[in-house]
């Protein structure tokens, strides 16, 4: 059997069990991907490894066996569902919630990171492997949060409006510090994960942060005084899809020239070409082309990908499971607490505050974008990207459970009561 004929087996075999375990999860009330994770984890190493079966082992020759191909795959999936991301944050909505949103993500971002570091160090781990771990637990995905809060009629409550500005504000600050924590980690050369012998220089640091600057200021610069004059002018092309071809090609050179030249994350490219091209007359447009691309076919290699090279077993075999059970209380706590406190020192309540710290517990996709970075660029092995992977699943799934703790008195929404939520954020939005 040729490579073409087992990716195309793999592949469909990908996107149905993404679908399946989706929509199973929707069902029993929980964010589809977390039975996406779910089916890779069961499809891989953890239970039952389908890639070491025979079907699926390399044929030979000039071509790379399939599971290195999806891993390209799955790599390219990320850039466009972080170019997705970039479109969906809401700058204007993000000066809004003002201060109590803002502190509650800085607290949101500096406990968890700062107390996984701690642990991961006590632990025994390498330095920017810590560092690295704290880095995961800033991550917050409000996706989850927010489907709860509707069911419970309290999205569009004090608290409700907080923890959505505060998981946006949250997700840039957490962008940034994966940005520095790839640049430094790998510009310390090989002993930046193993401990061993490595070092960057004061002149490194100084190149590095010069470069980053220069990145997102010229990348900034060219997007805000050029991408909606020339989505304009492209869109009059006599070919199909001019406006979304123009569009993939900008994600994909921003990822580009963020790692080649601005030594940051390829993602931070894309997430900022999304964030750029939000801001043009052709966002709708842009939304509607781009969103059947992400979600049909990269968006589920992706996820199922995780679960893939994530092995849990790993986890009782090597000894990491005390690490884990720490590692996923701190995660927890951090948030509750970090954001929490932080709001209260904004005027907020503690019942209030403890709302908003409990709906920016769920790492979900974000939480795994970062940790899949992590293993891409060298900085964990695969033992610890099984930990994080676990640990966004524990997270994931304990979020609305807490949330229906914390908001007691919410009640399902009625028909009218969805529609003007949406209207309402719709409204936001488009001023």
């Amino acid at each position: 059997m040729t490579v073409v004929l087992q990716l195309l087996l793999l592949i469909s075999l990908i996107i149905i069990a993404a679908k399946v375990s989706g929509s199973i999860a929707n069902r029993f009330g929980m964010p589809a991907v977390l039975g996406e994770i779910s089916a890779g984890l069961i499809l891989g190493p953890t239970v039952f490894n389908i890639l070491e079966y025979p079907l699926f082992q390399s044929q030979g020759g000039h071509f790379p066996p399939p599971a290195e191909i999806v891993n390209v795959l799955a790599e390219l999936g990320v850039i466009l569902l972080m170019f997705v991301a970039g479109m969906e944050t809401d700058l204007a909505g993000m000066k809004k919630v003002g201060k109590v949103a803002f502190s509650s993500a800085m607290g949101g971002v500096l406990f968890p990171g700062v107390g996984g570091a701690l642990v991961a160090l006590a632990f025994g781990f390498p330095v920017w492997e810590s560092v690295f771990i704290g880095t995961v637990l800033t991550a917050t995905s409000v996706s989850i949060t927010a489907q709860t809060l509707m069911e419970l009629g309290s999205l569009r409550t004090k608290e409700g409006s907080t923890i959505l500005g505060a998981a946006v504000i949250d997700d840039v600050l957490g962008i940034i510090v994966l940005s520095i924590v790839i640049a430094f980690a790998v510009g310390a050369g090989p002993g930046h994960g193993g401990g061993e012998a490595g070092g960057i220089g004061g002149m490194q640091v100084v190149w590095i942060l010069v470069r980053m600057t220069l990145f997102f200021i010229v990348g900034w610069f060219l997007g805000r005084k050029t991408f909606d004059w020339l989505s304009e002018k492209i869109a009059r092309l006599p070919v199909s899809q001019p406006l979304l071809a123009f569009v993939v090609v900008t994600a994909f050179l921003y990822a580009f020239a963020a790692e080649h030249f601005g030594k940051v994350a390829a993602i931070t490219g894309a997430y900022l070409a999304g964030v750029l091209f939000a801001q043009t007359r052709f966002k709708q447009r842009i939304d509607e082309g781009i969103h059947p691309i992400t979600y049909t076919v990269w968006v589920p290699i992706f996820f199922i990908n995780i679960g893939l090279q994530a092995n849990g077993r790993e986890i009782w075999t090597s000894g990491l499971m005390p690490f884990a059970l720490v590692i996923i209380v701190v995660a927890i706590a951090g948030k509750v607490l970090g954001c929490g406190s932080f709001a209260m020192m904004a005027g907020f309540s503690a019942k209030e505050s403890l709302r908003v710290g409990t709906g920016m517990i769920s790492r979900g996709e974000v939480g795994l974008i970062v940790t899949g970075v992590g293993l891409s660029q060298g900085i964990i092995e695969i033992e610890l990207f099984s930990v994080m992977v676990v640990m966004v699943l524990v997270t994931t799934l304990v979020t609305p459970l807490l949330l229906r703790f914390v908001f007691p008195g919410g009640k399902p929404p009625t028909d009218k009561d969805v529609y003007l939520s949406v209207s309402h954020l719709e409204m936001e939005k488009n001023d």
